[in-house]
């Protein structure tokens, strides 16, 4: 089969799904819907899929975003009608007020929201107080709680003992029920091990496909640790799957989300969809594959 280039994956789509059935308010439902999954000792479950809202994202902006509301709302609404209520936002995005927008006519109770604080190490003239943090954020998805805080993009070993900041304040957070659990955002391998291992972790989020493309080590190296991850009740979150794009044929997408479901140690994935094809495409495909397993 013809390989697709990104560009045209992300502006094409796919081009067919599933038979749909009509349900009420007069939009389509497709017949298949995400499953949901336990997100470790998080106390957290979860769509086994989640929308990611951060490709091509920073200064608070993503290709999801640059769709524009009305886009990103019927986006958002129809991937909540196939299952996926699990939304991976983070600040630097610019994603929260489009999230919050989408689901205020939807039941919060049914919906997982995750989110990404930027930090700097202690010390740094730019800390601002978490709690000041997580309530812009609150009042951006228009929102009580939260229920994920990753500290992002996390780049460096050492993170434990010069973030305390973030952490202290996220911890705070969680024991007044303003989010319900912290955790990682992993783009470095001794970042990734300290994650593993520190009792403060609920979640991390870790690059993972089986192309190597966009990852902290080798796919089997990577697996390996987020077994550890797993075994020690993190709830893990895989991402990159598809290699932030860069293998978006056919094959490769099928490649991938095997991987995933069955080789690659996550609870579940986050996936940067742009259209509702996309959506439709990867539920249709991911949930035939967990039939199969």
């Amino acid at each position: 089969m013809k390989k697709l280039s990104r560009r045209s994956f992300l502006r094409t789509g796919f081009a067919s799904f599933a038979g749909l059935t009509m349900v009420g308010r007069g939009s389509f439902m497709p017949e298949v819907t995400v499953d949901k999954v336990k997100l470790g000792n998080s106390g957290l479950h979860v769509s086994r899929i989640a929308w990611g809202t951060g490709t091509i994202g920073g200064s608070k902006a993503s290709n999801q975003t640059r769709l524009g509301m009305n886009k990103f709302e019927a986006m958002a609404h129809h991937a909540y009608d196939r299952g996926i209520r699990f939304f991976d936002m983070a600040d630097s995005y610019g994603s929260h007020q489009y999230v919050g927008n989408a689901i205020q006519s939807l039941p919060r109770e049914k919906i997982t929201l995750l989110t990404k604080i930027g930090t700097h190490e202690d010390g740094s003239d730019r800390n601002v107080p978490v709690r000041d943090s997580l309530d812009r954020y609150r009042q951006e998805m228009g929102t009580d709680y939260i229920d994920i805080v990753l500290m992002h993009c996390l780049m460096q070993g050492g993170w434990s003992n010069n973030r305390k900041h973030y952490m202290d304040g996220l911890s705070k957070a969680k024991q007044e029920g303003i989010i319900k659990a912290v955790g990682v955002s992993c783009h470095n391998w001794d970042a990734m091990v300290e994650a593993v291992d520190s009792p403060w972790v609920d979640v991390i989020l870790a690059r993972i496909n089986p192309f190597q493309s966009h990852m902290d080590g080798t796919p089997d190296r990577v697996k390996e640790l987020l077994g550890k991850a797993k075994k020690n009740g993190k709830g893990v979150i895989g991402m990159k799957i598809f290699g932030e794009g860069s293998h978006v044929s056919d094959s490769e997408r099928e490649q991938s989300l095997q991987f995933a479901l069955t080789d690659a140690n996550i609870h579940c994935m986050t996936l940067g969809m742009e259209s509702i094809a996309q959506v439709d495409d990867a539920v249709e495909r991911v949930m035939r594959l967990v039939r199969g397993i």
